[in-house]
């Protein structure tokens, strides 16, 4: 009896099902802390205008010392710095002619106390013109800045409430899936959509959604007030591999969906493939 009981508290102490990996541990350290950036190629299909068309996304992860006062990169000297997940998320796809080149950086801390992503900027760019989006999270609220070519954008400094922020899904999937929202849920909508759809950041209702299935879980949000779903795949095991999402928009009626699927992935200390020759990494992911 005694030895059935010790195997049951093994059981539920010791070794839970999809346990949480913290900062500490070795698993986490191998993954973000051996001086290498994760990278991974989509194959996307952009729904826009009223077309869907062929491009690239990728999406690089790698852990920064970030000035927690001035909300950059600590490069050098003193100053409070934490350590941050950076999520450089890229898209370039081509409208008929004209090119889009799109990027969005999150900044979010590695620390499971720390609630909420500090930082996040998005640029757009086409040959119409190009857009800035930055949201800071100071004094328990986020201070957003968006500069636009674009009239029904403009130029606007706005104040929006700590809600979380449908950009930082993304890290904290890496991060700890087990702790992301579920339910009827405050949220801000990603920039990218913002920009695409030219509507001012603002705080939104949607209803969030983990759901297993064999190896993968996906994340999904359902906008209540606004057309929009976003359904992203991931592995369920650590370090919570993105296979690929899916976003769909609703626009003068119409539904239209963008759809991303993994194809290659690489750990790679890219700042120093600068090189002529290391033009030859760029094909090792797919990229033309």
């Amino acid at each position: 009896m005694r030895q059935l009981i010790t195997i049951f508290f093994a059981i539920i102490f010791i070794a839970p099902t999809h346990a949480e990996v913290k900062p500490w541990d070795d698993a986490f350290k191998k993954q973000w802390y051996a001086g290498l950036a994760e990278i991974t190629r989509y194959e996307l299909k952009q729904a826009q205008y009223r077309g869907v068309y062929d491009g690239d996304a990728v999406l690089i992860f790698v852990t920064e010392d970030f000035l927690a006062d001035k909300h950059v990169k600590h490069e050098r000297g003193d100053g409070p710095s934490i350590s941050v997940l950076k999520l450089n998320a890229m898209r370039q796809f081509t409208t008929g002619l004209y090119p889009y080149s799109i990027m969005t950086s999150v900044f979010t801390p590695v620390a499971p106390e720390q609630t909420r992503s500090l930082k996040i900027t998005s640029t757009v760019q086409e040959w119409c013109g190009h857009t800035f989006t930055q949201l800071n999270h100071r004094d328990g609220k986020y201070k957003a800045t968006l500069r636009s070519y674009f009239q029904s954008d403009g130029d606007h400094d706005l104040t929006l409430p700590s809600a979380i922020l449908e950009d930082e899904i993304w890290t904290r999937i890496r991060l700890a899936p087990e702790r992301l929202p579920t339910g009827e849920i405050q949220i801000i909508p990603g920039m990218l959509f913002q920009r695409l759809t030219h509507t001012l950041p603002d705080v939104q209702t949607a209803n969030a959604e983990l759901v297993e299935s064999g190896t993968t879980r996906v994340y999904t949000l359902a906008y209540t007030s606004i057309g929009r779903k976003l359904a992203i795949t991931f592995e369920k095991n650590y370090p919570h591999a993105i296979l690929g999402w899916e976003e769909s928009i609703q626009r003068r009626g119409r539904w239209t969906t963008t759809t991303a699927r993994k194809t290659h992935t690489t750990m790679l200390d890219y700042w120093n493939k600068n090189k002529v020759e290391d033009i030859a990494y760029r094909a090792k992911l797919g990229l033309k």
